[in-house]
């Protein structure tokens, strides 16, 4: 298993991870798969005495991760360092015309990972970013997306010790319920939604 007793975990990223989280209270894990993967994984083993941490923030891209990576992990000392970031490097293409290119979105990614493991070595946690086409533009996202999560896996085959595979997962769950059951907006998660995350990233780290 990827987490070991008295580990410190990292959960990081956008609106997804964020969740709804108090930021006055650094122990607050928010509402979403974060809390219930956290939850799940200290139910399941107790005397690990595992500390978890959410510093997910709504709307971040991978520029805004850099530049507060010191305070919001490094400063943490996190042994094992989740990160799901991406939907918003594409999504502010077709919302506000601010495009992020997928070389540009490989590198600054590639940056922050490397900076991270010089500092603190931790094991490491890559989730790969979804969109469900609820509306019918969303469609066209996949142009812009497809890249990025091409660049995540590359990351994960040079440097993750797991991996989630969530645009797969998200893709086979919506055939058997309809896409906004998973995400109402497409991307973000439902109750449901929120299950299917956590149990992934569960599977992924050897805790199920």
């Amino acid at each position: 298993m990827l987490i070991q007793e008295n580990d410190i975990v990292l959960f990081q990223g956008d609106s997804i991870t964020d969740s709804g989280r108090n930021r006055d209270n650094g122990d607050d894990l928010g509402n979403g798969y974060a809390l219930m993967a956290a939850a799940e994984f200290s139910y399941k083993y107790p005397r690990h005495q595992v500390k978890f941490f959410n510093r997910g923030i709504s709307g971040n891209r991978v520029p805004d991760l850099q530049r507060r990576w010191q305070d919001d992990c490094l400063a943490l000392k996190p042994n094992v360092v989740s990160i799901y970031i991406g939907i918003n490097d594409t999504w502010r293409r077709y919302d506000s015309g601010n495009p992020t290119s997928a070389e540009d979105f490989y590198t600054n990614y590639r940056q922050l990972i490397i900076q991270t493991k010089d500092a603190l070595n931790p094991k490491l946690v890559l989730v790969e970013p979804f969109v469900l086409p609820v509306r019918e533009q969303q469609k066209e996202w996949r142009e812009d997306l497809d890249p990025k999560i091409a660049a995540v896996r590359e990351l994960a085959r040079e440097f993750a010790d797991a991996y989630v595979p969530l645009d797969g997962l998200f893709a086979e769950a919506s055939v058997s319920r309809e896409p906004a059951y998973w995400a109402p907006d497409g991307v973000h998660l439902s109750p449901a939604g929120s299950a299917l995350v956590a149990d992934a990233w569960l599977k992924a780290v050897g805790a199920k």
